[in-house]
This record gives structure tokens, C-alpha cells and sequence, in this order.
């Protein structure tokens, strides 16, 4: 009996030591931070590592993890500038950076900081047009986070940033922007047509201009080359005529020269004078035919003082 008695006491005694040693050695795993209360009173803060504490006098009262959580915002009706009832959710990223005043500044403050980037979520979309809702996320991610991080700096904790994961149209809204989104792409296709046929009358018109601008060029070209041709042409049979007739006065002047003349005005005389009386059926003779010979020496003796006159 005494023998159960002390066997007893003594697992008493190493039951008192085991949960002793527990309450004593204290392990705070890393990016942790422990709360430990004295008597009720708040004593320190243990960070990652081993501790001793005084068992039945000291107590974890609080287990912060100091790294950055994500903390999903429910999904909460707003309603915009415009009157357009919408459903928006979020996210926030916070961390704790003093674990004292996240155990004893707010009673929970995941719970708080959810509750106030809602509110403050339906001040700001209520301060924004429909459309900017979607285009101006950014602009109202940073006015939550700027609330947030003044409301909650008494809490111990930091809110390093907020994101609008969805925003949730009514169905009616939801085709009443479809319609206008259809009606938009369509005036932008109408608009690109009439831009494209606009072009095409544009090169059309270009192109028939510089053809009109070419073809005038080709004219001008081939006048100017034409009109050079017939002034070649009159400079070369002037020429001709020139050589011909310094000839033809080379020869008058030439023994014989004179009666070969002669000779030849009164063949070319008798030769058209043939060529007269084909050609028609009324013949008028000249008074002077009877004597040839006079007319050709006239004509003859026109030609020698006119190839005389340019030696004189």
C-alpha cells in the first residue's frame, strides 16, 4: 500500500515536471511572433527561436505569423455614379508588422480590414461612372489601399496593397453593353469602308491625274521634238537650195553655161505646158506661144541677173 502510494506520488511528481517543462520551453517557428502574458498583463514578444518561460505565471496569449496573407474580400453590391447596381470582390495583401498592437489594438483584424475595403469600396465606386469602373481599377485599388493603410496602422499591421479581382454586371446591363458594343463595331467597320473607298477614289483621282500630267508631258515633248524636226528639215533644204542654186550660178557662169539654161527653161516650158493640157478640158493659150524662143530668153535673161546681183 505504501509502496502504490509512493509510486503514485511520484508520477504526480514527473506529471507536474513534464507539463512544467512544457510551459516552460517555449518554440516560436520562423516569420512568427508570440504574444506572452504575465499574470494576465502583456510581457513580451518572442520572435522565431527558443524560449524559457516561468510555467504558471506566464502564458501565450497571441500567434502572429509575420508573413504577407491574402485575405479574400466577399463579394458586396455597390452602386455606381451613374445608378448601375453592380457586384464587386476583392482582395487584400497585408502583413503584420507589430504584434502587440495586433493583439491588443483591434479585437480582429483580418475581420476589420475586410469590412472596411468594403465600405470603402462602395464609397469609391460610388463616386465612379460605370465605364471607369472597369478602366480606372488601378486609380480605385490605390484610394482602398490608401484608407486601409491609415485606418489600420493603429492595429499593427500594414496593407501593402488591394486588387478588385471581379466586377459582377446585372443581366440586363450586361446586354444593353453588348448592343452597344456590337453598334460601335459596326460604326467602326462602316467608317473604315467609307475611309477605305475614300482612298480609293483619292489614288484613283491621283493616278488619273499624273496620267493626265504624263500624257500633257508626253504631247508637249513630242512637239517640241517635231517642231526641232521641221526646223532641222527647213535648215537642211535652205541648205540644199543654197548649195543648189551657188551651183546652178557656178555653171551660168561657166562657157555654155547660159545656152544650157536656156536649153532646159524651154524644155521644162514645153514639158508643163503638155502636163496643162491633160489635166483639163479647157486649155487657155498664151498670146506670147508663138514665140518661144522670146519667152525663154526673158526668162533666161531673169535668171542671169538674178544669179549676178548676189556677186555684184
Amino acid at each position: 500500500m505504501d509502496l502504490d502510494s509512493a509510486t503514485i506520488l511520484s508520477l504526480i511528481v514527473l506529471l507536474i515536471v513534464i507539463i512544467a517543462v512544457v510551459k516552460t520551453a517555449q518554440i516560436v517557428p520562423q516569420r512568427s511572433a508570440y504574444v506572452v502574458e504575465r499574470l494576465g498583463r502583456f510581457h513580451s514578444v518572442l520572435d522565431a527561436g527558443f524560449h524559457l518561460m516561468i510555467p504558471f505565471v506566464d502564458k501565450v496569449a497571441y500567434k502572429h505569423t509575420l508573413k504577407e496573407e491574402a485575405i479574400d474580400v466577399p463579394q458586396q453590391a455597390c452602386v455606381t455614379k451613374d445608378n448601375i447596381q453592380i457586384h464587386v470582390d476583392g482582395v487584400i495583401y497585408m502583413q503584420v508588422i507589430d504584434p502587440r498592437l495586433a493583439s491588443y489594438g483591434i479585437e480582429n483584424y483580418r475581420y476589420a480590414a475586410i469590412q472596411l475595403a468594403q465600405t470603402t469600396l462602395r464609397s469609391v465606386i460610388g463616386k465612379t461612372d460605370l465605364d471607369k469602373s472597369f478602366e480606372e481599377r488601378v486609380i480605385i485599388n490605390e484610394k482602398v489601399v490608401e484608407v486601409l493603410s491609415e485606418a489600420s496602422e493603429p492595429w499593427g499591421i500594414k496593407v501593402l496593397r488591394y486588387e478588385v479581382a471581379d466586377i459582377t454586371l446585372p443581366e440586363t446591363i450586361r446586354d444593353a453593353l453588348e448592343k452597344q458594343m456590337r453598334a460601335e463595331r459596326e460604326r467602326r467597320a462602316v467608317v473604315a469602308e467609307s475611309e477605305g473607298a475614300r482612298e480609293a477614289k483619292i489614288n484613283v483621282s491621283q493616278g488619273m491625274k499624273q496620267e493626265t500630267i504624263n500624257v500633257s508631258e508626253g504631247d508637249m515633248q513630242k512637239q517640241i521634238n517635231e517642231a526641232r524636226g521641221r526646223s532641222e528639215e527647213i535648215r537642211l533644204i535652205a541648205e540644199a537650195t543654197a548649195a543648189g542654186i551657188e551651183r546652178i550660178a557656178t555653171a551660168i557662169n561657166q562657157p555654155g553655161g547660159s545656152e544650157a539654161v536656156s536649153l532646159r527653161i524651154a524644155e521644162q516650158y514645153v514639158e508643163e505646158f503638155g502636163n496643162l493640157a491633160k489635166e483639163t478640158n479647157t486649155l487657155i493659150l498664151p498670146a506670147e506661144l508663138s514665140d518661144i524662143g522670146g519667152v525663154v530668153a526673158g526668162l533666161a535673161q531673169t535668171l542671169n541677173k538674178s544669179v549676178k546681183s548676189p556677186q555684184a
